[in-house]
């Protein structure tokens, strides 16, 4: 490596270093965590609303939890429920995320 390159890859190192703004690609990789996030917490919110509560209330109906049968709970509570532990669930993940890659508030 030639001294010009050597020079210019250490400035661009000091510059990457005490920079903190995040560079390209790592905006990429906080975006494609991001939407892997959100895929994975819109399965979780199907397989409850829809699996459970629709798709498979026929073969569930004679399941109980207490007096009130499986997917009738999930289509009136149970999918109210997880969805409101799944925003919690995804304000700490990306909070979590932002801290990692620098972008907090």
């Amino acid at each position: 490596m030639s001294a010009g390159k050597a020079k210019a890859s250490n400035q661009t190192s000091e510059t990457s270093e005490s920079d903190s703004t995040p560079t390209q690609s790592d905006l990429k990789e906080y975006w494609r965590r991001n939407l892997k996030l959100i895929a994975g917490l819109f399965v979780i919110w199907f397989i409850v609303s829809f699996l459970f509560g629709i798709i498979l209330a026929e073969p569930l109906s004679n399941v109980y939890i207490g007096n009130i049968p499986v997917p009738f709970w999930f289509a009136q509570q149970g999918s109210i429920i997880v969805f409101v532990i799944l925003i919690f669930v995804y304000a700490r993940q990306m909070n979590k995320l932002d801290r990692e890659f620098g972008v907090e508030d």
